[in-house]
């Protein structure tokens, strides 16, 4: 049986509405602060919330029993995450939302590209026209006339 609960885009589409909500939070919550410490901050509040749904779940695993591959890729996303909100909170704390969200979905164009050149991952023509699309969107969102 296939529930929206064990359906990929039920999660994405959540993670967006997520995603918008923190742009949201995040422009109202860095106004008063320096940026920095507003990532701080959130990273508590994730480490915190996390650590309460594995622990919970039962979800912990031994450290040892997560190979050097695994532990080498996931402290590479682990930092790639933490730079990209340092970046984000900055941009949100100089500039709009609406503006500011748009332009760091261009991540969904990279990995398109990254994925292609470099997992090998192959997509269709309607697939690179639609990152085309999304990426000339992004743009026009972005740029003030």
């Amino acid at each position: 049986m296939n529930t929206a609960l064990s359906s990929w885009q039920f999660w994405a589409i959540l993670s967006a509405v997520f995603a918008a909500l923190t742009a949201i939070f995040a422009k109202v919550g860095v106004s008063g602060i320096n940026p920095d410490f507003a990532t701080l901050i959130r990273t508590v509040v994730i480490l915190a919330v996390i650590a309460a749904i594995v622990a919970a779940t039962g979800q912990w695993q031994p450290p040892a029993s997560i190979g050097g591959r695994t532990w080498m890729f996931l402290i590479l996303s682990g930092l790639a995450t933490g730079a990209s909100w340092l970046c984000y909170f900055r941009a949100l704390k100089l500039g709009d939302a609406a503006r500011v969200a748009p332009l760091d979905k261009l991540s969904v164009v990279l990995v398109a590209v990254f994925a292609a050149a470099f997992l090998g991952e192959r997509l269709t023509f309607a697939n690179w026209l639609g990152i085309v699309l999304i990426a000339g969107g992004a743009v026009l969102v972005a740029y003030r006339a």
